[in-house]
């Protein structure tokens, strides 16, 4: 039986393990499961996102929860930009509205280190939203996982 504490893919990464470990990260954020996403991450695992610092599971699960209770019909894409041993910096997008209906792309790069199980134990986040109009949106998929055909972000353009 597996060791629920290990994550593959574990580092050092390689090109492909680190895309993988991208595309894991995106398809888990864009389940919108707080608790199954945290699971990802350390127990003590310490965050910087935006001006708000988080540190272990349950504060990750409450602080997704509260994400995802604004962000509305969240859809996100991630792509690697850089990796080296047990890090990996991704750059991604994410669209959605507020419960008033304006809709916002938000940009952002994250700086990711996992320990030796390939849990990821920092993760440090800037980002910026940018108010887009409903027919502005390029992000077309059903909620959940994006499809293997759907446009990346340099695809798109972003």
């Amino acid at each position: 039986m597996s060791n629920p504490e290990v994550r593959q893919p574990v580092p050092p990464f390689t090109l492909e393990s680190a895309i993988a470990k991208v595309r894991g990260a995106e398809d888990g954020w864009n389940s919108r499961d707080a608790k199954k996403v945290s699971m990802a991450y350390t127990v003590d695992s310490a965050w910087r996102n935006r001006a708000e610092f988080v540190t272990g599971r349950d504060q990750i699960v409450e602080f997704l929860t509260r994400k995802w209770n604004k962000e509305l019909d969240y859809r996100l894409i991630k792509e690697l930009w850089a990796y080296e041993g047990n890090r990996i910096a991704v750059r991604y997008a994410y669209e959605w509205h507020d419960d008033s209906g304006h809709w916002y792309r938000s940009y952002g790069n994250e700086n990711w280190e996992f320990n030796e199980h390939g849990l990821m134990q920092r993760r440090f986040a800037c980002i910026n939203d940018m108010p887009i109009k409903e027919s502005d949106r390029k992000f077309h998929w059903p909620l959940g996982r994006r499809p293997d055909d759907h446009p990346s972000l340099s695809d798109l353009g972003l």
